[in-house]
């Protein structure tokens, strides 16, 4: 005890001098903010290169008020190091904390008795805001334990944490094999396969992390985060802040299209057949017949009439889709060529008439006067006089002829009837509900299918929001906005053609071939880290494999990663998942659970119309029992309005698909028959049964649990059947 006492005295100093740095660095930081003029500071609309850096800095040390200092490493060389969330340190000294991300404390992560990497012990260090209340020591000489568990004794006490209903760092945790996804090689697509409690999002976020700290270009372009829902991105909000990271997006697939509002739900069938990968081909091959086809242009302009030669528009035409322009794009490089072909057509009509004046044509000179010298909106003459004129018009004559031919608004006129600008919306829109333009640019389609597509309602469904997507980029969005500034996550949101350094999707089994293909315009690098779990895909394109999957946006070019263990969910709970899998087909193992809470899970049937009070008791027992932790209700879709007028607004009740991603101390599975018989059956079943990090309970309608089961029907996996009573173990790590 007095060994522990005095542990704990020391790394309390070491804390209390790496929070007076900190406060000393924020200090000067502050200072040398308030010291740069205007000018320094760049444009308003963003940081300059000095100024942001700053910010950044300051970003980073407030983010680190708490867990400044989570751990020590002990060299073997009798070096001493201490770890927190942000490098600690003096101008040109020794770091007093060293940065987690930094390549000298990945040893705190992965080193092991049989390979110590140089460290002799490893000490994690607990503290509850800036006061020191525990720590965990682990000798790292080969006579000591090699576990499963890096810091086994902190990260078991992390598990055994209320949760709060939002996600927090882990960075004093991270396992060897989260570890080694966590500081991965940037370069390419990596695609995390982890079942449930894996901390496949908590290793996707402090990925996210270590990229922006170890590659420093990418805060230039910024870091994409796609999650399933609000909910979820709710639930993952604080842990970037907290890390001192603010060049990040975080958004869902449906939000990624500006100004584009998602306004109905859709059926499954048809969701699915949307989110194919043919419609890239479909929607290419449509907007290529909406460019106009080369022929001749009349235009008039001051009163006469000018024809461009079919041929001369045909080569601007051609020359305008070059290099695969988008088109509008190509559509402004042709008004420009066309401005200048009339610009000529019309100098060569002038000084042609102007020649045949200098022959003697004076009446006809006084006609052309009369028409050259009409002047612009602005009153502004085009310059050229009969009793000066040689012939030649002078290029300042034709450069005052092109502005105003450009501001002419019959020429403008002219021009869009003749090349028409597009709205994104209007052209899918049109395309959908066009059976007949479906059968012709999408020929894989069947009867079925077209009419599944073309008799969708208005408004955008998620299913739509790809295809837009793919229709702007396709058009193009306009003309290019001018770059001001750096990376700010408000700019790239309101940006859809905005290029990120990386993206990284969670819960990406969801995501359709369509969606997929939405993320890559968006980093055409394929810079991606990917992390899910097929078997608890829920989505109506769900795929058996990655290959299967992610084909169509990255054929063979990405490397595959596993996350084994289960840290969240209890070895009691996981023990039901075997059986699930098997019923739902999967070919995959199931992590394998670390830790125990001795509570095995409970399972009671209730009538149908007892239901909503029995769940509203197994709630208020929860609720008592994990005080200051969260406990959550999943059931069908169909039931969810009845159940949440049951147990109150402040606890969730969610559909296994909503549940996705989220995590409860305890879980309350309403109907897991009616689960297991829904759209995506034992897959949902596996999401619903492993959310807890605690307790499982399961509510079954209408059946006598303690019957045999029927191996042909639905039902919960085995577990002990009684009435909801208080725990006969008392919890473990």
């Amino acid at each position: 005890m007095t060994e522990r006492r005095d542990a704990i005295a020391q790394e309390q100093a070491a804390v209390d001098a790496a929070y007076a740095l900190r406060e000393e660095l924020l200090h000067r930081l502050h200072g040398d903010l308030a010291d740069l003029s205007p000018d320094s500071a760049g444009l308003p609309e963003g940081p300059g290169p000095r100024a942001g850096h700053l910010r950044r800095r300051v970003a980073e040390l407030d983010g680190a008020e708490t867990g400044l200092v989570f751990g020590r490493l002990d060299g073997l060389d009798g070096t001493v190091r201490y770890l927190g969330r942000v490098g600690i340190a003096e101008r040109n000294a020794e770091p007093l904390v060293v940065d987690w991300r930094a390549p000298v404390a990945r040893p705190f992560y992965t080193a092991t008795p049989v390979d110590p990497q140089g460290q002799a012990k490893r000490r994690h260090i607990r503290t509850e805001r800036r006061r020191v209340v525990g720590v965990d020591d682990e000798p790292l000489d080969p006579s000591a334990r090699d576990g499963d568990l890096v810091g086994e004794g902190a990260l078991l006490h992390a598990l055994a944490q209320r949760r709060t209903g939002r996600m927090g760092v882990a960075v004093a945790t991270l396992q060897r094999e989260q570890d080694a996804v966590v500081r991965a090689d940037a370069t390419g697509a990596l695609v995390v396969q982890g079942g449930p409690g894996t901390g496949k999002t908590v290793v996707a976020l402090h990925r996210v992390a270590y990229l922006l700290f170890t590659h420093r270009p990418l805060a230039e372009r910024g870091v994409l985060v796609i999650g399933p829902s609000t909910r979820f991105l709710d639930y993952i909000g604080q842990v970037l802040p907290a890390l001192g990271e603010t060049q990040v997006v975080a958004t869902t697939c449906d939000r990624l299209v500006p100004g584009a509002v998602v306004t109905r739900t859709e059926a499954r069938e048809a969701a699915e057949i949307k989110g194919r990968a043919l419609w890239q081909a479909a929607l290419t091959a449509y907007v290529d017949t909406l460019y106009p086809r080369g022929r001749a242009v009349r235009l008039v302009f001051d009163g006469e009439e000018y024809a461009l030669p079919e041929r001369r528009v045909a080569s601007a035409l051609l020359a305008a889709r070059s290099d695969g322009r988008p088109y509008h794009a190509a559509r402004r490089i042709f008004v420009d060529q066309v401005h200048e072909m009339l610009a000529d057509s019309v100098a060569d009509r002038a000084e042609e008439l102007l020649a045949q004046a200098e022959e003697g044509y004076e009446d006809v000179l006084a006609g052309v006067d009369a028409s050259l010298a009409r002047s612009d909106d602005r009153g502004v003459p085009l310059g050229v006089r009969g009793s000066d004129v040689d012939g030649v018009l002078s290029e300042e004559d034709v450069e005052v002829l092109r502005r105003r031919i450009t501001r002419d608004r019959g020429v403008a006129a002219a021009l869009a009837a003749w090349w028409t600008p597009l709205d994104a919306g209007a052209v899918l829109t049109r395309f959908l509900a066009d059976a007949r333009l479906l059968r012709r640019f999408a020929p894989d389609l069947t009867p079925t299918e077209i009419g599944v597509v073309a008799k969708q309602p208005p408004g955008w469904a998620p299913s739509d929001i790809p295809l837009l997507d793919a229709v702007a980029d396709l058009l193009g969005d306009g003309p290019p906005t001018r770059p001001v500034g750096g990376f700010t996550a408000e700019r790239a949101a309101g940006r859809r053609d905005w290029v990120y350094g990386h993206v990284v999707v969670d819960e990406a089994q969801e995501l359709s071939a369509m969606q997929w293909l939405m993320l890559v315009r968006r980093c055409p690098t394929r810079s991606f880290t990917a992390v899910g779990d097929v078997d608890q895909t829920e989505a109506p394109h769900a795929h058996a494999t990655w290959a299967d999957a992610l084909r169509p946006a990255f054929g063979e070019r990405w490397t595959a990663a596993e996350l084994t263990i289960c840290y969240r969910t209890p070895r009691e709970v996981m023990a039901l998942t075997g059986t699930v899998l098997d019923r739902a087909g999967s070919t995959n193992r199931p992590p394998r659970a670390v830790r125990s809470t001795g509570i095995e899970p409970s399972c009671r049937s209730s009538a149908e119309d007892a239901l909503t009070d029995d769940v509203r008791d197994a709630v208020r027992l929860l609720r008592s029992r994990y005080r200051g932790g969260t406990v959550g209700v999943i059931s069908p879709p169909g039931r969810q309005l009845l159940l949440q007028q049951s147990v109150g607004e402040d606890v969730p009740v969610l559909s296994p698909a909503a549940a996705k991603g989220l995590e409860f101390d305890a879980t309350v599975v309403v109907d897991p028959d009616g689960i297991a018989a829904g759209s995506r059956g034992w897959n949902a079943l596996y999401v619903a049964l492993t959310r807890c990090t605690q307790e499982l309970v399961q509510i079954t309608v209408g059946a006598d649990q303690e019957a045999p089961a029927d191996p042909g029907r639905p039902g919960p996996p085995a577990a002990r059947v009684e009435r909801l009573q208080e725990p006969r173990h008392h919890l473990r790590g």
